[in-house]
């Protein structure tokens, strides 16, 4: 096993290809071990140099609305008011300390995602 820091774009590419190859290594083998260590090294990698910025906290909303395949009144159910769903989803009106507490936890949408600027 020789593994080494990725810092270059061609570090970066070989290390892919390598595990592309013993990515269905077994664990506690060599390779497998190889295979942990290089998706740990690709993924601080790939964050360091391809960050995703999170999305705002009416995106999130939607997104997992989606996911869920929730529609606009069981949002009311969650949030509390059924006339304000739609001026939060059209970001005329801002989320309250209350409803992100809901949505946190009976979507679980991330704190982080939902206090966001937007």
């Amino acid at each position: 096993m020789k593994v080494k820091i990725i810092k270059t774009e061609e570090d970066y590419n070989q290390a892919l290809n390598r595990f592309e190859k013993i990515f269905h290594a077994p664990a506690n083998t060599k390779d497998g071990d190889e295979a942990e260590l290089l998706s740990l090294l690709i993924e601080k990698y790939e964050e360091e140099l391809y960050p995703i910025e999170a999305p705002d906290p009416i995106e999130a909303i939607k997104f997992r609305m989606e996911q869920m395949q929730m529609s606009n009144k069981e949002l009311a159910e969650i949030i509390g008011y059924k006339s304000r769903v739609s001026e939060i989803l059209s970001k005329k009106r801002k989320l309250s300390l209350n409803m992100i507490r809901n949505l946190h936890e009976k979507l679980n949408i991330p704190y982080e995602s939902l206090i966001g600027n937007y």
